[in-house]
């Protein structure tokens, strides 16, 4: 009889030839436990989904009692659907005024799509601006404005008119022109291994989109619900985009994805041609109850005030000659090795001594970072002290 890692490896669609293979039969707060019932302390959180841990009682709970009432019931938009309302109502709480209407997806390449496809109908154009090592998603409009030759290549052709811009670097806004849609920027880069900008690039980069009418969004699918110490990256730049993608941490757990604009930009895809975007299962009740009832823990138990110290602990703790350099905001951090062998045989040895680590998408040779916020002082301590000698 063929065992559960055989059978996944013949007929579930592999995305690389060496899966971690890991399988996991529990997760619990800020562990996950293996069929041989070996712990592995999670420093990924899913990458920055599960800001909560695993299996949060409350999350749990709202999941289980949606699906006793309802799971789908129409396509979106159709229906008045409860979770759906109460949480793009909560989520506009905590954002400035011109984002005030949000359209659910399953995810956050669907987010950027949809996000696309409005930008199209309210400028006329058809240019996208990026940037060089951004991630978007990996469907083809994503997959157009990604910012990696590598990942893209076999799949040509995809989306025309599409520039990509170097990240940070304040002379290419200029090429941003009367002929651009959107700009679509993540205002921490994540997955270059956490590239943070400049106040100065970011506000250029507002103003040029203002002096050519074109929009700005911005992808918070990593950084967005508390991951770099504030509900969304945008605040610390006092920068607002026209429109916010989100995704990851939105569903608590479950997937769900969200494109947030003005009530007015929104309503361009409700006609000429009607049923402007349409999804089946985008927004679906139990992941909306799920969702919702995750900000509202985060939110009750004020996790996000407490990111940024836990964040600076592993700063502090992570000290070793062979880290060439560490790139951090809240709790999401790369640190950064001579290769990526050298990361790779680290993270091997860490997560073989049951703590679970990555690498970056666009910069392999960083290990990435991002626990769950509920993750302890002296989890954080135990970890830094597993990094450090599996380096040795």
């Amino acid at each position: 009889m063929l065992s559960n890692r055989q059978l996944f490896l013949a007929h579930v669609a592999q995305t690389s030839p060496a899966p971690l293979l890991l399988e996991i039969e529990k997760a619990e707060g800020m562990y996950m436990f293996d069929v041989s019932g070996k712990k592995y302390l999670d420093l990924i959180a899913g990458i920055s989904v599960s800001n909560l841990g695993h299996s949060n009682p409350q999350v749990v709970q709202a999941v289980k009692e949606q699906a006793e009432k309802y799971m789908h019931l129409m396509v979106y938009g159709e229906f008045v659907e409860s979770p759906q309302v109460k949480y793009a109502k909560r989520l506009t709480e905590f954002l400035p005024a011109n984002l005030n209407n949000v359209y659910f997806t399953n995810s956050g390449a669907e987010a950027t799509e949809g996000a696309m496809k409005l930008a199209k109908r309210v400028t006329g154009r058809t240019q996208f601006v990026s940037f060089k090592n951004a991630y978007h998603g990996s469907t083809q409009g994503a997959l157009s404005v990604m910012g990696n030759e590598g990942f893209k290549r076999k799949f040509r052709p995809l989306l025309p008119d599409t520039l990509q811009l170097e990240y940070g670097n304040d002379n290419d806004l200029e090429k941003i022109s009367c002929r651009t849609a959107a700009v679509i920027i993540e205002p921490i880069q994540a997955e270059s291994g956490i590239t943070i900008p400049s106040q100065k690039f970011l506000s250029q980069l507002r103003k040029r989109c203002d002096e050519v009418n074109a929009l700005l969004i911005f992808d918070e699918a990593q950084t967005g619900l508390g991951r770099t110490g504030k509900m969304f990256a945008f605040e610390h730049y006092g920068i607002t985009p026209d429109i916010l993608l989100l995704a990851k941490a939105l569903g608590g757990g479950m997937p769900l994805g969200a494109f947030v604009s003005s009530k007015e930009k929104m309503n361009l895809l409700t006609e000429n041609p009607v049923l402007g975007h349409i999804t089946t299962f985008g927004g679906h009740p139990v992941c909306c109850a799920a969702g919702l009832a995750a900000f509202e823990v985060l939110l009750k138990e004020n996790l996000i005030s407490r990111v940024e110290a836990k964040g600076k602990l592993f700063e502090e703790l992570l000290e070793h000659q062979k880290i060439k350099s560490k790139h951090r905001i809240g709790l999401m951090m790369a640190l950064e090795f001579e290769s990526f062998e050298q990361n790779k045989k680290i993270i091997d040895k860490c997560i073989e001594r049951g703590v679970l680590i990555d690498w970056f998408l666009f910069a392999a040779h960083c290990m990435r970072i991002a626990p769950p916020f509920v993750i302890a002082e002296e989890e954080i301590k135990l970890a830094c002290n597993v990094i450090l000698e599996s380096i040795e």
